[in-house]
Formats: C-alpha cells, sequence, structure tokens
C-alpha cells in the first residue's frame, strides 16, 4: 500500500499520462460503436419480442437466453479466437464491439420488451382500430409512451457496458484496462500498481457516475411525476362517473 504515497510511482504515471489517454480513447470508442449496435438489437428483438408471431418471438427468445446465460468473457473470446483461426480476424476493437453490443443488446432487448407489454392492451387495440399496421403502431403510438419505462434500464445497461470493456483485456487488448496493466508490467513502468490502477479507476468513474445518476434521477423523476398524475387522474374519472 505504500506505493499511493510514492511520489516516484505517482511521477512514473504522471510521464507515461499518454497511455492512460490512449486506453481512455479506445475504450469510449469500443463502448460507443458497441452501444448503437446493441441499441440496434435490443430494439429489433424487442419488437420481435412483442410481434405476435411465435417465429420472431422464439428467435428472440432463443438470442436473449443463449447470449444472458453465457459469460460475456467466453463470447468475446470464442468471438476472437474463431475468427483468427478461420483466417479472417477481426481485429481487438472490432471483436470488443460486437462481443459487447450482442452482448448488451440482450438486456436491452428485454428491457425494450418489458416497456411495451406495460403499455395497457386498449392502446394496441385503439391503433389498430385506426388502421396503424404493427410497425406504425410501435412507432406512433406504443414506443413514445414506453420510453419513460425502457431508458432508465438501458442507461443502466450503458454503464454495464462500459465497465464491460474490461473483458477486453483477456484478448490482449487497447482499452484502459489492459494499457495500465501493460504500464504496472513494463519494464520501465513496473511497480507503480496503487497509482496505475487508482487513475484507471477514476477514469471509468467519471464516465460511469454521471450515467448512473442520470438513471437513478431520471427513474425517480418519472415516478414522481407519475405520482403527480394520478390523483388527477382519478378526479376526472370521479367527476366523468357523477356527471353520469
Amino acid at each position: 500500500m505504500s506505493g499511493i504515497f510514492s511520489a516516484r510511482a505517482w511521477g512514473k504515471v504522471w510521464a507515461y499520462r499518454q497511455s492512460f489517454l490512449l486506453g481512455l480513447f479506445n475504450t469510449a470508442r469500443t463502448a460507443a460503436f458497441a452501444i448503437l449496435l446493441a441499441l440496434m438489437l435490443g430494439i429489433i428483438f424487442g419488437l420481435m419480442a412483442t410481434s405476435g408471431k411465435k417465429i420472431l418471438y422464439g428467435i428472440s427468445r432463443i438470442y436473449v437466453e443463449l447470449i444472458q446465460n453465457t459469460p460475456i468473457l467466453l463470447q468475446t473470446c470464442f468471438l476472437y479466437y474463431a475468427m483468427a483461426f478461420s483466417g479472417h480476424s477481426l481485429g481487438i476493437i472490432l471483436t470488443g464491439i460486437i462481443a459487447l453490443g450482442v452482448y448488451t443488446g440482450a438486456y436491452m432487448a428485454e428491457a425494450v420488451r418489458a416497456g411495451i407489454e406495460a403499455i395497457p392492451k386498449g392502446q394496441f387495440e385503439a391503433a389498430q382500430s385506426q388502421g396503424f399496421n404493427y410497425l406504425e403502431r410501435m412507432y406512433y403510438i406504443i414506443l413514445p409512451q414506453s420510453i419513460k419505462i425502457i431508458l432508465p434500464p438501458m442507461v443502466n445497461q450503458v454503464v454495464n457496458l462500459i465497465k464491460n470493456t474490461s473483458c477486453l483485456y483477456i484478448i490482449g487488448g487497447a482499452d484502459l484496462i489492459s494499457l495500465t496493466y501493460s504500464f504496472v508490467t513494463g519494464e520501465n513502468t513496473g511497480g507503480a500498481y496503487a497509482p496505475a490502477y487508482l487513475v484507471s479507476g477514476f477514469l471509468f468513474f467519471i464516465i460511469c457516475y454521471p450515467l448512473s445518476k442520470i438513471a437513478s434521477t431520471w427513474e425517480m423523476y418519472l415516478k414522481r411525476r407519475e405520482q403527480r398524475t394520478a390523483p388527477v387522474k382519478r378526479t376526472t374519472e370521479g367527476e366523468v362517473s357523477g356527471n353520469e
């Protein structure tokens, strides 16, 4: 633990700060593209799960159950080494984007499914009676109402995805954790374990904490707004009953 207070160790970290910034950049780049992929997969498979068609529902469940019940480390290693041995290496960053996007997409699909299923069936029936097809019902009627249910857990999944970029370490990635490990084991930089990992943890914290705070604040706001609107709804319903 004395390394925490070692001026020499902190000096090494400062001297090689570009390595940490490069790791942070690679982590952010991997996470950004993986989030886009996860959102796309989450929406697609979430809609498939609520389409009412057994085949689409079955495909969605297979994807979600298979991905959620296998470790992200296993999926990352399989994708990287399977492609490498086949002679079509994807590279570490692209492997991370695909693995993290597919993994997080399964959880986002469940968030989308839960959000859609939380909408009263009367909304579906009303939209259908107006002649909307399935995609139009979702785009114009259902999804706008379910966003308040879907987005908070999705933000939490984004935070988890950012932290899961550390899995790239297992395939020798260039992410923040991998470059931190390279730093603390390097010939010229080895030994500054505590400062290096503290800096790495702090960089993750300044990215993930604001997102987590946004998710929790947002969820609390939505709950308070729903509590405020509930009495209004009950009063309106009472007035209608009284008039009748």
